[in-house]
């Protein structure tokens, strides 16, 4: 493994646990210094930084304590994300006021939050996590799925406009991950082992995504090596979203 962003910093929201956690630590790997800002920072090994992305000034805070640790910003992976079930009567007006301000608007602090240092950088990438809840219709996913087809289109607006800046921002889409959520989703089922099974079946693959293999993904769009991606979106999903297979 080649360590490609060797003197970069690295901002990954989420990063305390699952997808996210699994991106500082490939990102590190890769070269980056890690600043992790989550709600909850306990157990990751990096820098952590505790912020609510939903409160533009706990965001503020965080990402200028970020800057003013590692003098820079290079990276800004927006993980930071909340899970919703239900059709569209299944969630009141306040569920979906929370889950598309941490979502969706989200992204837009933190990205605003840290902009005056990716501008300076000379390898300013963003990468928002979206899913493939954007682009395929799942069942009892309403509120989850509006707002991950907002990160969407959010990530080509922003790639629109800070392209002539040297910033480029692009989107991963994971397929039903192995992370501590799916975990408590299992758990939540009357039968966790058929529960598992059905999302396990629903990937062509046949089997749920490793964060891993999402992280993989994140470190390729923030590196040097994608310099002529931006605007873009790449799926993690076991070929869930383009093929259709006969079952096994």
């Amino acid at each position: 493994m080649t360590r490609r962003l060797e003197g970069l910093v690295a901002v990954v929201t989420g990063g305390a646990s699952g997808i996210g956690a699994a991106i500082a630590e490939r990102l590190h790997a890769d070269g980056a210094e890690i600043a992790v800002v989550d709600l909850h920072t306990e157990g990751t090994p990096f820098a952590a930084f505790t912020a609510d992305v939903s409160d533009r000034a706990s965001v503020d805070a965080a990402v200028s304590a970020v800057a003013e640790r590692f003098g820079r910003i290079d990276i800004v992976v927006n993980n930071a994300g909340v899970g919703a079930v239900g059709d569209i009567a299944a969630n009141d007006d306040d569920e979906w006021a929370r889950v598309l301000s941490v979502n969706v608007t989200g992204i837009a602090r933190v990205t605003a939050a840290a902009l005056p240092w990716l501008r300076r950088s000379p390898a300013a990438a963003v990468c928002n996590t979206s899913s493939i809840a954007a682009t395929v219709g799942l069942q009892q996913r309403a509120l989850y799925s509006a707002s991950k087809g907002a990160v969407l289109s959010l990530t080509r607006a922003m790639a629109a406009d800070h392209l002539h800046e040297g910033i480029r921002v692009n989107a991963v889409n994971p397929g039903t991950a192995d992370t501590p959520w799916v975990g408590r989703l299992l758990d939540q089922a009357e039968d966790p082992a058929a529960e598992r099974a059905a999302l396990e079946a629903r990937q062509p693959h046949g089997r749920l995504v490793s964060p891993i293999e999402v992280a993989a993904a994140v470190a390729y769009l923030v590196s040097p090596d994608a310099g002529s991606t931006t605007g873009s979106y790449v799926e993690v999903d076991g070929g869930m979203v383009a093929l259709r297979v006969r079952p096994r």
